[in-house]
């Protein structure tokens, strides 16, 4: 499909920038991970950052397949942003159920990390749809997950030094 051949360097850049960040990510939790598990809500947020990087593999990934039909990357990207906002759904529980003091800004700490698990959502709808803003959809998912990902990251890295 043409739109897909449009978006290649993109996806090249995009599958080993997140695979990139998603090791680094986990090398740097790895140094404090006695930690951030004693935190559930750190942990929850950890995993969610690192399940919408593994998000923007996959949907990179797939914009890279030379036969993949637009039905095709729909529902493997549906199926792929519905298992990284399982995720996201664990992770605002453990933000809510977080009953410390310090603990603020619950909703602006879950909305973060459902950006884009929803950008994601539309992108597979799109696609399938034949919509031309299906694929922009994708790209900026990938955005928002390495966004995401960075701030929950280093969120964390600095809230278990505390």
């Amino acid at each position: 499909m043409a739109e897909f051949e449009a978006w290649a360097e993109f996806n090249v850049a995009m599958v080993g920038a997140t695979a990139a960040l998603a090791g680094l990510v986990i090398v740097a939790a790895s140094v404090n991970i006695v930690e951030i598990i004693k935190a559930r809500a750190l942990t929850a947020r950890l995993a969610a950052g690192i399940a919408a990087l593994v998000l923007a593999i996959v949907a990179s990934a797939l914009g890279l397949i030379p036969t993949i039909t637009p039905l095709w990357f729909g529902v493997v990207l549906l199926i792929a942003a519905l298992g990284a906002g399982t995720f996201q759904v664990l992770a605002a529980r453990e933000i809510f159920a977080d009953r410390d003091p310090a603990a603020r800004a619950r909703l602006t700490k879950s909305v973060l990390g459902f950006t884009p698990i929803v950008a994601y959502l539309a992108s597979a709808i799109a696609v399938m749809a034949g919509h031309p803003s299906g694929l922009l959809l994708a790209a900026a998912g990938c955005i928002l997950a390495i966004v995401a990902a960075i701030v929950v990251s280093w969120v964390v890295l600095v809230e278990v030094l505390r």
